[in-house]
């Protein structure tokens, strides 16, 4: 099966600080952001790839002209994640019934492994379905002043990661609705579930991680080290 990927890539990145976004890091030896690209730019399934930028995004012609692939285009972004995915969709030259990847900027340990089981396990599902990791940790819920409220049950949860893939036609209508009504979805499984859907989960890996810090920027260069990957 065929499908296309959008990327929303315009954000900021203030937790991580320093003089870059977070998306443009240096990651072992390239662009965190050309890492997350990669997997797609290789698989001969991957029709296209609309990433949404901030305005006047510096950075972005080099990771372009790196990827080599006159599938990969651009557009503006928006001032939330979910908006930045509604232009993406909205520039995408794919039909309503198309299958689309939507995968973080920042993770850029995704494996060509997961997407497969992904596109695998969700194709035949009639709403779609994204990576997710089951809960392992028992969940602490705190109180105002930072102690212990209570212990919360982690049965039957999930942490959502991406990509997430459902049919541009859906996605597009449940990201339109959650603007109409004044609300921002997480993810956009989040924004599909409002419309009364029940996405599939599909197993991912724990390496599958979103780099918001240093820390996970480190993390996140050991895991490629050990695919052999790097400059």
């Amino acid at each position: 099966m065929q499908y296309w990927v959008v990327m929303p890539a315009a954000g900021s990145g203030q937790r991580f600080g320093g003089d870059l976004p977070k998306q443009y890091a240096p990651l072992a030896g390239r662009p965190l952001m050309a890492w997350s690209l990669q997997p797609f730019l290789d698989d001969p399934r991957c029709r296209g790839i609309q990433v949404a930028l901030a305005p006047g995004d510096p950075w972005w012609p080099t990771v372009a002209a790196s990827a080599r692939a006159a599938t990969l285009v651009s557009c503006p972004g928006g001032s939330e994640r979910f908006e930045s995915v509604l232009n993406a969709l909205e520039a995408l030259p794919a039909a309503d019934d198309d299958w689309v990847l939507v995968h973080d900027a920042a993770r850029p340990c995704v494996t060509a492994d997961e997407i497969h089981r992904l596109l695998r396990m969700a194709c035949d599902h009639p709403v779609g379905g994204l990576l997710a990791l089951p809960l392992a940790d028992t969940l602490k819920r705190a109180d105002a002043s930072g102690q212990v409220a209570t212990t919360v049950a982690r049965d039957g949860l999930w942490r959502a990661l991406t990509p997430q893939m459902f049919r541009r036609g859906l996605l597009r209508k449940a990201l339109e609705s959650a603007r109409a009504e004044g609300f921002v979805p997480t993810d956009e499984a989040q924004a599909v579930e409002r419309l009364g859907h029940a996405p599939r989960l599909v197993v991912g890996a724990a390496e599958n991680i979103k780099v918001t810090t240093r820390a996970d920027l480190a993390f996140a260069e050991a895991v490629l080290a050990g695919r052999g990957a790097g400059a």
